[in-house]
């Protein structure tokens, strides 16, 4: 259910200026899940997921080019990740973030695409096994089977720096450490969306770290089982955006997951790791949306 609204910042859509709007919904269990939403209320929705440690906010451009294409965009912050809230209960299984899903495409009037990276792209699969029903899915950098050594060189990075940070300039060293493909910004200020400053004065990172606390191998039994009902979804069209760079997506994994889909459509981005829409934006873009122009049109009526 959306349980407020408010105007947050404009965005240019070819020659009409659209308000990017901050919703918050409540979850089934009572948490605050705060989201972006902007576009035409009526067109086509796209529901934005990010990665684990991820926010809403590294969906930014991605968002601003589906809005521009006329589509109605929602980019909400996953339970115990940035503005959103934290379970008392430690309740970040996938079912719990399918339930948070089920709450944001009430509000679509039509048809809807869901755009999900690493854990957003899992809990995208897990909700079509339990019955979501999105004309065309968009996968980035996930697959059923992923290389162990990437997804434990994730976990390490959520699981390091437990007391925090001294500085921006600290935080910014282990991104860097973590993502060397991608250049460090000049300026690191925008890194503090990723942070919150605690009362001892020292940066920590804005999830809760009861989400690490979860095996990897068993979230990726869920994902295995659930992926098997992509195949049986009628006429759902998939495609998996995968970084060339990536340690967590190899050749294998690609094939293997096409031998269990072999309608899947792959999208290879060159220069670009786990992190595809981060490591080269544009390009993660122009295949997002090429595909979604194709199996979710925005009519010229909207």
């Amino acid at each position: 259910m959306d349980v407020s609204s408010s105007p947050v910042a404009t965005t240019r859509s070819g020659n009409k200026v659209e308000q990017v709007t901050a919703h918050h919904y409540r979850s089934s269990d009572g948490l605050d899940l705060v989201a972006d939403v902007a576009g035409p209320a009526a067109a086509p929705g796209v529901v934005l997921l990010h990665g684990g440690g991820q926010t809403r906010h590294s969906w930014s451009g991605a968002m601003l080019a589906l809005v521009a294409r006329g589509y109605r965009v929602v980019s909400f912050d996953a339970r115990g990740h940035g503005d959103s809230g934290w379970s008392d209960d430690g309740a970040y299984s996938l079912d719990d973030r399918v339930a948070d899903l089920r709450v944001i495409v009430a509000d679509f009037k039509g048809r809807y695409a869901l755009v999900g990276a690493s854990l957003g792209g899992a809990t995208a699969i897990h909700a079509v096994a339990g019955g979501l029903t999105p004309t065309a899915l968009v996968l980035v950098d996930i697959v059923p089977q992923p290389e162990a050594s990437g997804v434990d060189r994730i976990v390490a990075f959520m699981r390091a720096n437990p007391d925090g940070f001294a500085d921006l300039e600290e935080a910014s060293s282990a991104v860097a450490a973590y993502n060397p493909l991608r250049p460090p910004p000049r300026d690191t200020s925008g890194l503090m969306r990723n942070l919150r400053l605690r009362e001892n004065g020292r940066l920590y990172w804005h999830w809760d770290p009861r989400i690490t606390q979860t095996r990897s191998t068993d979230h990726q039994r869920v994902v295995q089982r659930s992926a098997a009902a992509l195949a049986r979804a009628g006429e759902l069209s998939v495609m998996l955006v995968r970084g060339l760079s990536s340690d967590v997506v190899s050749d294998a994994g690609v094939e293997a997951f096409r031998s269990q889909l072999p309608s899947l459509e792959v999208a290879n981005v060159s220069g670009a790791g786990h992190m595809v829409a981060g490591d080269r934006n544009d390009a993660f873009n122009t295949s997002m949306i090429e595909f979604l122009v194709r199996h979710l049109p925005v009519t010229t009526s909207v």
